[in-house]
């Protein structure tokens, strides 16, 4: 076990052809990236990875995005990808920091104890002139066990209620525009803002390069917005997916209580029994 949830590229250098270490590509993007994750991967991968499809790998029963599967539909679907229980994680995606969280955190919402994400990720492994392939992974099928752990996800009604309390601190990781009302979000149906008591720290502001902030700085920024040990935080964005780098943050300075706000804004945004505070109203 390391301590630090991040791994740089000379770690994972050394260690890829280790018998229990598993590689996985995360790569996502939003639509106006106009990126395709699958056919990224299929051109260039890191040696021996192995593709987690964000989308494929959720909830189909909901109109969300990328909602978090039922513990025996994403045990299923680790088992397809050949991953076994005690095995080591190192998570990376194509931006660098960005959809590679989210992974990491299903990993940890799931159970896994040793997952962890490849700082700077693939712009990274490739300004070290590493090997790369496109040779696909074929792994056997893998023994998966799922130990859902409820303490590092919330859905609309414990965020409401945790709002209310205004005990708990809710951080909202996208840009400023879009949680002060100022631009249309992506998703029809879904209102601009952000939620009454809720905080903006834009995922970007904990990344460097495309790799996350030292501890010290990490700290000094969550200071910025009255953090201590014994504050719980809720993370959330718009759909879930950078509510995980600030999740990640947490994580690497060892904040004790955190969780993640799956339906993020996509949900809240859409729901009519919430309050939406837009500053351009």
């Amino acid at each position: 076990m390391l301590n630090d949830p991040i791994v740089s590229v000379s770690w994972l250098q050394q260690h890829l052809d280790a018998p229990d270490l598993v590689v996985v590509d995360g790569s996502w993007y939003l639509p106006d990236m106009a990126r395709d994750p699958i056919a990224d991967y299929q051109k260039e991968h890191i040696p021996g990875a192995i593709f987690f499809d964000i989308d494929a790998i959720s909830d189909q029963q909901t109109d969300l995005p990328h909602m978090v599967p039922s513990a025996e539909q994403f045990a299923s679907a680790m088992r397809q990808l050949g991953i076994n229980d005690g095995q080591t994680i190192v998570v990376y995606d194509g931006m660098g920091l960005f959809s590679a969280a989210r992974v990491w955190w299903m990993f940890k919402l799931f159970g896994v104890e040793r997952v962890y994400l490849l700082d700077g990720g693939l712009p990274a492994w490739k300004a070290e002139n590493l090997p790369l392939t496109d040779k696909l992974t074929e792994r056997s099928s893998g023994q998966f066990t799922p130990k859902l752990n409820h303490e590092l996800m919330r859905n609309l009604d414990q965020v409401k209620t945790a709002l209310d309390d205004g005990k708990t601190l809710v951080l909202d990781a996208r840009g400023p525009d879009r949680f002060a009302g100022n631009m249309p979000e992506p998703r029809p149906g879904v209102r601009p803002g952000h939620m009454k008591g809720a905080k903006n720290l834009p995922f970007s502001s904990l990344l460097r390069d495309g790799k996350m902030l030292a501890s010290a700085d990490l700290k000094a920024l969550f200071s910025s917005y009255n953090l201590n040990d014994n504050t719980p935080v809720i993370t959330s964005c718009g759909s879930g997916v950078t509510a995980a780098v600030i999740s990640l943050a947490l994580t690497r300075i060892g904040h004790p209580n955190h969780a993640l706000y799956d339906g993020s804004w996509a949900e809240w945004g859409s729901s009519k029994q919430v309050e939406v505070i837009n500053e351009t109203a």
